[in-house]
């Protein structure tokens, strides 16, 4: 078994062994010739023979920097076996040295001897001080993030954690571990048992919480239950802003809202706080709100020292009052906000959105240009740049050339889900549906748990009246992998409206709509309230729609075919 000398590197530098008091050197002519004679064969060909003169004189005088550098040789010859024989002969010398232990229980791993790690891992704890404990604890995730066995680690990890587990000081720590090395090992319920009890040592403890976000899932309640159930005891606005993070990234944006109203009333100072739900204002149309969220947000970050975090965050917002700008129209207003940004991570996004004010303003050749300008120097800003010109072209209406352009782009990128989902939606466009079906069939053939692929295929079937039954089989297969968007309850809700079940797809709509009011899907509201004779709360609907975008072209085009007025 071989490993490379990086192994070394792979968790944080054991601390400085406590410097003993000066002693005379025991290196006599005899010791002196067999470190040269090591050193020499360990820099040339011989480097065997080299690591066993250094080991040897490291036995001969217990010296840690002798079998360290024998630890060395053996590392740059790629020779596990000599160097876990090294680092063990280090500590049979200095059993009290927690440097030799470690390095023991990091050529372990590297081995993959995974069930001999125990011993060492349990006597790093035991020599480690109370005060550091928490520290130690937290490095066992790291250093045993390379393992290939996950299930394997996480189940010794937990064996050698037993008096720790039951520990009432450190305790806490320790169900951290356990669960988080759970989670590697896709064990989610497990995971969260740990969290639970971590809690029940400490309940109002913050770190099983923080575990419960990670293990948000539709699959899992219990831990959306267990966050809900601690925020209603606790008052944590930091982990209730994490929690509405969390509920974005599932599309339950009222819900996120919600939360992130109730921590900036509960922290008014909570900067994050108010940066989230102004961004969330600002795309759910709520102009007013949204504009004093952010400010109050700029107001609150210019208080934090000048840093990457505050400029980032800065740029975030100065984004996202561009988009209010841009919402109001004031195309002057939106181009001063987005001047501001400044942070380099957020440049491409900037230009995408000044080149977008461009065409909208009929100069589209400026705005090509404008994205032509952004590096490719990667293949990652390459595909970033093309995936800018394309919406670009998108929103001008210019299918047939954003089509193009990705037909040229799936040559360098052939398997590239995203790009491949684009061009579905742009032969759909261009009512080339067969080749739009063909591109979705291949994306759910690449990646069977794309939600958006099933989605996409079912609702063109539904909005052609065609295919109905496999069309609400598409579209249910998608809500089973995301439960909560809104956007496939709606393709739904139309394969039912096709159907003829109009109930149903009030229903469906009217959930749809209050969790993410949206004026496409009040347009399919207003739609389908409209056939089923309710005229009036139709009418109702859609004006909600215009108010959350006056120009959306589907809620429009809905209006023109029923001869409504916006």
């Amino acid at each position: 078994m071989t490993l490379s000398g990086s192994v070394l590197a792979q968790t944080p530098p054991p601390e400085a062994e406590p410097e003993s008091k000066v002693v005379n050197s025991s290196l006599d002519a005899q010791l002196f010739y067999e470190i040269l004679l090591g050193e020499m064969n360990a820099k040339g060909n011989e480097a065997a023979t080299g690591f066993a003169l250094l080991l040897d004189s490291a036995r001969r005088t217990n010296d840690a920097r002798l079998f360290q550098r024998a630890m060395e040789v053996a590392l740059q010859a790629r020779s596990g076996e000599s160097a876990l024989q090294a680092a063990q002969n280090w500590r049979l010398a200095q059993p009290d040295s927690r440097e030799a232990n470690r390095y023991v229980l990091q050529i372990l791993i590297a081995l993959n001897r995974i069930n001999d790690t125990a011993e060492p891992l349990q006597r790093e704890l035991a020599m480690t001080p109370l005060a550091q404990k928490p520290q130690a604890l937290a490095a066992i995730v790291q250093i045993y993030s390379r393992v290939g066995d996950r299930a394997q680690a996480a189940r010794l990890v937990e064996e050698a954690l037993a008096k720790e587990l039951v520990d009432p000081a450190v305790g806490v720590d320790a169900w951290m571990v356990v669960g988080q090395m759970r989670l590697a090992a896709g064990r989610k319920p497990l995971a969260l048992d740990a969290a639970r009890k971590a809690l029940m040592l400490k309940p109002g403890a913050e770190a099983p919480i923080r575990l419960a976000l990670e293990l948000m899932d539709p699959q899992l309640p219990a831990a959306e239950a267990m966050i809900k159930q601690y925020l209603s005891t606790y008052a944590r606005p930091d982990l209730r802003t994490a929690y509405a993070r969390a509920l974005i990234s599932d599309q339950r944006y009222a819900e996120a809202q919600q939360q992130l109203e109730k921590a900036t009333h509960d922290r008014a100072d909570l900067p994050e706080a108010w940066l989230i739900l102004g961004a969330l204002q600002a795309e759910q149309n709520q102009q007013a709100a949204g504009q004093r969220s952010l400010e109050r947000y700029l107001k609150l970050v210019a208080q934090q020292p000048e840093d990457e975090a505050r400029q980032r965050g800065e740029s975030q917002a100065y984004l996202s009052l561009a988009l209010l700008a841009e919402k109001r129209q004031d195309t002057e207003a939106a181009q001063g906000w987005l001047n501001k940004v400044s942070s380099p991570a957020l440049q491409a996004t900037t230009k995408a959105r000044q080149a977008s004010i461009l065409a909208q303003q009929g100069r589209v050749e400026e705005g090509l240009k404008l994205l032509q300008s952004l590096p490719t120097s990667t293949p990652a800003e390459a595909r970033s740049r093309l995936m800018a010109e394309v919406q670009l072209l998108r929103g001008q209406k210019q299918f047939e050339a954003a089509f193009q352009l990705l037909d040229k782009a799936l040559v360098d990128f052939p398997d590239d889900a995203d790009l491949l989902y684009d061009q579905a939606m742009l032969a759909d466009k261009l009512q080339r549906y067969d080749v739009m079906e063909k591109l979705l069939r291949t994306i759910i053939e690449q990646q069977p748990d794309n939600q958006n692929a099933y989605n996409a295929l079912g609702y063109s079937f539904a909005e052609r009246g065609v295919r109905l039954p496999e069309a609400r089989e598409l579209v249910n297969k998608a809500l089973s992998l995301a439960p909560n968007d809104p956007f496939i309850s709606d393709s739904l809700a139309w394969v039912e409206f096709k159907a003829g079940n109009l109930n149903e797809a009030i229903r469906i709509l009217e959930k749809a709509f209050r969790s993410k009011p949206d004026p496409e899907i009040a347009a399919h509201l207003g739609e389908v309230l409209w056939v089923a004779g309710q005229k009036s709360r139709a009418q109702s609907v859609w004006k909600e729609g215009l108010a959350l975008s006056k120009d959306n072209e589907s809620l429009l085009e809905t209006l023109r075919r029923f001869n409504v007025k916006p």
